[in-house]
C-alpha cells in the first residue's frame, strides 16, 4: 500500500542521514563554528577546497583558514558578529581571499548564517571559490582599458581633423568670398561671370568629396568603438562616442548641401513628376517623421495632418528633400518642448505643404534675402548651417513649377507654405 504524503514526509523528516547528505555532498563549502570562532563540522567541497580533512580542522578557530595579514583584525569582526549574529548575503561589498593547506591564497565570497541550540549559538559559513570569475573580471579590465587607450587615440585624431577640417573650411570660405567679389565686379561680363560660378561649382564639389572619406573613416571607428563599449558598458565612453557621431552627421550634412548645389546648378538633377495617392503621401510623411525622430530635441515632437484625398501630381524625391530641409530647420531653430505642425491639402489649383515652428524666428529685414545663397540671418549666425538649404529648396520647387512662401515673426516662429501646381485639379475645374 502507497505512504500517504504525511508518512512519506515524517519518514524522510526524522531520517538525519539525509540532513549528513545535504551538509556533505553540497556544491559549495560549509564551516560551522561554535561561539568561539572553533571549528566543529566541515564538509566534504570545504575539504576539496581548503586541502585540509575534516579531522584536521575540528577544534581548530575558523581564521586558521584566513591569510595570515587579516587574521588579527578578522577576530574582532568574528566576537562582534557572534554579539548581534545577522543572515550576511554573498561578498557583502568586499574582496574576500581565504588561505589553503598549501599556503596559497585564492578569493572567495561567503555568506553567513546562524541558528541556536540549548542557547548556544553557531555560525554556518558558505564558502564559494571565485577565482575563474575574478580571471573573467581581470579580462573585462584589460579590454576597458584598451578600450580608453584607443578612444584617447580617437580623441586625438578627432582633433588633428577637426583642425585640419578647419583650415579648409577657412580656405574654402575666403575663396568663396572671393569669387563673390569677382561676380560683383564682373557683372557686366555675363560670359566671364558665368565661367567663375562653373569654377566654383567644381571647387565645392571637390573639396566636398575630399572631406567625405576622412569623415566616412571617422563615423566607421565611432562605429566600431561602439559594438566594442557594448562589452563592458561605460556611460562616458558612449557619450563621446555619441558627440562623435553628432559632428559626423552635421558635417555630412553640409557636404550634401555643397553637393545637391553643385548637382542643381551642373543641371545633373532630373524631375519624375507622376500622380501619387494619399496612401502614397501617408507613407511619405510617415518615413519621413521617423527618420526626423532621431533629430528632435528633448520633448520636441511633430504634428501632422493630411487633408487630401484626390490623386496629385509630384516628385516625391524632390518633395522628401524639400521637407527634409524645412523641417530640420524647424527642429533646428525651435526651442525644447516644441510643437511642430506639418499639413498637407489640396486647393483649386495645387498640392500645398506647410510648416510651421514656434522657433527664433526671422527679422524683416533678413526675410527678403533669406534664399540666397549662403545667407545666414543674424539671429543664427551660432547655429550650424550653410545658408545654402532654403536656396536649395527653390531650385527644387522651380523643377516642378512650384513655389515657397514665409511668413515668420521674432521669438514667435515661422510657416513656411510651398506649392506645386496640380494640372490634373485645373482640367478638372475647366471642365
Amino acid at each position: 500500500m502507497a505512504e500517504t504524503r504525511e508518512e512519506l514526509a515524517s519518514r524522510y523528516i526524522s531520517n538525519t542521514e539525509q540532513f549528513e547528505a545535504l551538509f556533505n555532498y553540497a556544491t559549495i563549502g560549509i564551516v560551522v563554528t561554535n561561539h568561539e570562532g572553533k571549528i566543529i563540522n566541515f564538509n566534504k567541497f570545504a575539504e576539496h577546497q581548503f586541502g585540509y580533512s575534516k579531522e584536521e580542522l575540528i577544534g581548530e578557530t575558523v581564521d586558521t583558514l584566513l591569510p595570515q595579514a587579516v587574521q588579527a583584525r578578522h577576530v574582532k569582526y568574528r566576537e562582534q558578529y557572534y554579539q548581534s549574529p545577522e543572515v550576511r548575503e554573498m561578498g557583502h561589498g568586499r574582496d574576500l581571499f581565504a588561505l589553503n593547506k598549501s599556503g596559497n591564497t585564492f578569493p572567495v565570497e561567503v555568506s553567513l548564517s546562524h541558528y541556536s541550540i540549548n542557547g548556544e549559538t553557531f555560525v554556518i559559513a558558505f564558502v564559494i571559490d571565485i577565482t575563474v570569475r575574478k580571471k573573467q573580471e581581470g579580462v573585462v579590465l584589460e579590454q576597458k582599458q584598451e578600450l580608453e587607450m584607443v578612444t584617447t587615440e580617437i580623441k586625438k585624431m578627432n582633433s588633428e581633423l577637426e583642425q585640419t577640417v578647419g583650415d579648409r573650411t577657412k580656405m574654402l570660405r575666403e575663396a568663396l568670398v572671393e569669387l563673390e567679389r569677382s561676380k560683383e565686379e564682373l557683372n557686366e561680363a555675363f560670359e566671364t561671370e558665368k565661367e567663375l560660378s562653373e569654377l566654383k561649382s567644381r571647387f565645392v564639389t571637390m573639396a566636398s568629396h575630399e572631406f567625405r572619406t576622412p569623415l566616412s573613416t571617422i563615423l566607421t571607428s565611432a562605429y566600431l568603438l561602439d559594438k566594442y563599449n557594448e562589452l563592458s558598458p561605460d556611460p562616458k565612453i558612449d557619450k563621446h562616442i555619441q558627440r562623435i557621431k553628432g559632428a559626423v552627421s552635421g558635417m555630412k550634412g553640409i557636404l550634401e548641401d555643397f553637393l545637391s548645389l553643385g548637382k542643381l546648378e551642373e543641371g545633373h538633377v532630373q524631375t519624375n513628376i507622376k500622380m501619387v495617392t494619399r496612401a502614397i503621401i501617408d507613407s511619405l510623411f510617415k518615413n519621413l517623421m521617423q527618420e526626423m525622430d532621431a533629430l528632435l530635441k528633448n520633448g520636441q515632437h511633430i504634428v501632422y495632418t493630411n487633408s487630401v484625398v484626390t490623386i496629385v501630381c509630384l516628385d516625391t524625391n524632390l518633395v522628401t528633400n524639400i521637407l527634409i530641409n524645412l523641417i530640420s530647420n524647424a527642429i533646428k531653430f525651435s526651442p525644447e518642448n516644441g510643437i511642430i505642425r506639418v499639413t498637407s491639402f489640396v486647393d483649386d489649383n495645387h498640392f500645398i505643404i506647410t510648416v510651421q515652428d514656434n522657433g527664433i524666428g526671422i527679422s524683416e529685414e533678413d526675410q527678403q534675402h533669406l534664399f540666397e545663397r549662403f545667407f545666414r540671418a543674424k539671429n543664427a549666425v551660432n547655429i550650424q548651417g550653410t545658408g545654402l538649404g532654403l536656396h536649395i529648396v527653390t531650385k527644387y520647387l522651380e523643377l516642378m513649377n512650384g513655389r515657397i512662401e514665409m511668413t515668420s515673426k521674432l521669438d514667435e516662429g515661422s510657416t513656411f507654405t510651398i506649392y506645386i501646381p496640380q494640372p490634373i485639379a485645373a482640367a478638372q475645374k475647366d471642365l
